[in-house]
């Protein structure tokens, strides 16, 4: 075993047991290079991934690479979701020499941590046009020995370049403030690019490969919603509607896979992560919100689903991921063939299953079948002249049996660890679904997530954790890890009306202010002001597999600000927009989430409290609050004498449920409307549009 072996991280476990002597990031491995005057070599990866795996077995595991390794560099593994910082700073330095990124991520470095060479995957010899790996090791360190002053300076200029990279604003100073952005020209345009390179047939932005682009959905129906365009609505629910038809969608066990490789969502990378099924599990249910159709509802169910069942902590969170290969196949777990089929079901009902699922003897990947629906239940119904309701429930009931059968099979790898930001996007997915769709059970899993943030994840002093494994939590959290639980906190008090949680919420704001604010320039920096200085502090601005750091940031504050009439918290959100108003004026495709915000800032101060006697109230009217989708809106409760509010949530003050009745008071920058009760309130409950 080499230095790996005492690690938290499922990632770096894997690698224990590999000839090469791989030290996990720190300072015993700079000291060494330095020492012994050789290169670093620093390979990023997480436990999911395919291609890390792929490799780890051609050439970690190879003794001639290995001793190449161990002789002539110091070798460096990261787990990229333990030390999301790390990853960031030196993906930029991949997409900035190679023009792409990807993991695993290989990175040569100088004894400043500066990088001078850099690439993702390498075969061990050469082969479609790329060099071996071998190839590469030989070559840097030859240019490490006879060349040096070259590869310090081309290791400076890179870094200078990541500096000005980092903080995402250049230019700032040429910009408007946000105050004088023309919010609805820029936030329209935006959603009008998006239709732009909107795939008209399959759905989807652009070629294969295809990734879901949560955040992108989530603005065109945030925006189709509140300014009623149904081409914005359509836009969305086309992509949804071919990804759950798709193979991207696990249709025997629920949740999605991380990407299709084709341009028809048909073939996944097979591994499976929290914050993806967490952000779609939410986009379906806001889909559903506005059209009415039960179909999204039901993915996001099956979706939800699969996560408390397959992904839950003894503890009360939630792990990361799964993997795409089990028993060293990619795909192994998911795909069938008909014999296999009707082992479970049995002759007759195996033959109706795998003509509507797609599962034929010629297969659709590497001889297997992926499950798919080339055509929709509703249009099956119609073909075959049967209530689509009762199809649903036949075919539910066949996919239950084949779940059943196949978790029997040999499981993909699971990354155990539990990530205080993505378990809270699965509190606000959970929260958000709980409410709108009448499932108390995702309520009582959020509000469990959440305690085991609360318990596990937060230091004496009330500042995070990142990570967490077998019992024990580790290294400090970062901007995302804080914002993404603050609208988590926000998305459980509307759902449940406990005000507890918003006290909480703006605790963590607090730290977040402190810790990572940019008082000079605005919004967040990733890392906190006591962390490990790298060799550039990044500002993450840009949505790519999850929400961005400070939009989400914003996005929280902004929500504070609305509840619980904190000026400065909305003077902070209003600063960080203005930062990152050149990324939304020059890159507007690259951060829907941010816009999302902007948006909000502009056009949502729109403020609703409902007053309820009890929680038994709260509970038979959190449906019908909840069954039309308010984006602009800020949503409140109060309950009983509401004791629990105390002066935390200013929204609520002063309200109360009128003679014991339901009580809805509609107010703009807390001034309210006469309140509504009785028929009034029963006939705007009724109304899906109604602000």
């Amino acid at each position: 075993m080499n230095r790996l072996a005492t690690s938290l991280s499922p990632y770096l476990l894997q690698h224990k047991n590999n000839p090469v002597d791989w030290y996990p990031w720190g300072e015993e491995a700079f000291e060494l290079a330095v020492r012994e005057d050789k290169p670093i070599f620093l390979s990023v990866g997480y436990a999911a991934c395919h291609w890390c795996h792929v490799m780890e077995h051609e050439s970690f595991e190879d003794a001639s690479i290995a001793a190449l390794l161990n002789q002539k560099f110091v070798s460096i593994k990261v787990d990229r979701e333990e030390r999301p910082d790390i990853d960031q700073v030196y993906m930029n330095a991949v997409q900035v020499m190679t023009g792409h990124g990807g993991w695993p991520m290989s990175v040569f470095l100088d004894h400043q941590k500066q990088p001078f060479f850099a690439g993702t995957y390498w075969p061990p010899k050469q082969k479609f046009g790329m060099p071996g790996f071998s190839q590469v090791l030989e070559s840097l360190s030859e240019a490490w020995v006879n060349r040096r002053a070259e590869v310090v300076s081309h290791s400076g200029q890179i870094t200078a370049a990541l500096q000005q990279l980092a903080s995402g604003t250049a230019g700032q100073s040429d910009t408007a403030s946000v105050v004088e952005i023309s919010d609805s020209e820029l936030v329209s345009t935006a959603c009008a690019s998006l239709l732009e390179v909107l795939d008209r047939k399959w759905g989807g932005f652009g070629g294969a490969p295809k990734f879901p682009h949560a955040t992108d959905l989530s603005l065109l129906l945030r925006i189709g919603q509140a300014t009623d365009d149904q081409s914005l609505v359509a836009a969305a629910e086309l992509t949804l509607d071919r990804m759950a038809a798709g193979g991207i969608r696990d249709h025997i066990g629920g949740g999605f896979s991380r990407y299709s490789v084709d341009g028809q969502w048909l073939v996944p990378h097979f591994e499976k992560m929290l914050y993806d099924n967490a952000l779609l599990a939410e986009v379906y249910v806001r889909a559903y919100q506005i059209t009415g159709h039960t179909r999204h509802a039901e993915v996001a169910r099956e979706t939800l689903d699969y996560v408390c069942r397959e992904l839950s902590d003894s503890a009360g969170g939630f792990h990361c991921s799964e993997d795409a290969d089990s028993e060293g196949v990619e795909g192994k777990y998911y795909v069938w063939n008909p014999q296999q089929v009707e082992q479970v079901l049995g002759a007759e009902a195996a033959r109706d299953f795998c003509a509507v699922y797609d599962i034929t003897e010629k297969g659709n990947f590497e001889g297997e079948s992926i499950p798919n629906l080339p055509q929709s239940i509703s249009a099956l119904a119609e073909e075959m002249s049967v209530n689509e309701g009762e199809l649903t429930a036949v075919l539910t009931g066949y996919r239950e049996e084949l779940r059943a059968a196949r978790d029997h099979r040999v499981h993909p790898g699971r990354d155990d660890k539990v990530v205080t930001a993505w378990n809270a996007l699965m509190i606000k997915s959970l929260s958000v679904a709980g409410a709108v769709l009448n499932q108390p059970r995702y309520l009582t899993a959020a509000e469990n997530a959440a305690e085991f943030l609360l318990k596990h994840m937060t230091r004496q002093d009330g500042r995070l954790l990142h990570a967490y494994r077998g019992g024990q939590a580790h290294l400090d959290a970062y901007v995302d890890d804080y914002a993404f639980t603050i609208e988590a906190f926000i998305a459980l008090f509307e759902a449940t009306g406990r005000a507890r949680w918003i006290k909480r919420a703006i605790k963590l704001a607090d730290k977040m202010i402190k810790h990572f604010e940019d008082r000079e320039s605005g919004g967040f920096f990733y890392t906190a002001d006591d962390a490990e200085a790298l060799i550039a502090r990044n500002k993450d601005w840009h949505d790519g597999s999850l929400v961005s750091g400070n939009a989400s940031a914003a996005s929280g504050l902004l929500k504070l600000s609305l509840l619980c009439d904190r000026k400065e918290f909305r003077d902070i959100a209003e600063r960080t927009l203005s930062a990152g108003a050149v990324v939304m004026h020059q890159q507007s495709g690259a951060c829907a989430a941010l816009l999302a915000v902007l948006d909000h800032f502009h056009h949502g101060n729109q403020q609703l409290v409902l007053a309820v006697a009890d929680n038994e109230e709260l509970s038979r009217m959190r449906p019908e609050f909840f069954a039309a989708y308010r984006p602009r809106t800020t949503l409140a409760w109060v309950v009983g004498q509401a004791p629990e509010s105390g002066p935390a949530v200013a929204l609520n003050q002063g309200r109360v449920a009128v003679d014991g009745e339901p009580t809805l008071y509609r107010c703009q920058n807390f001034s309210c409307d006469q309140p509504i009760r009785k028929e009034e309130l029963r006939q705007w409950l009724g109304n899906k549009t109604s602000g």
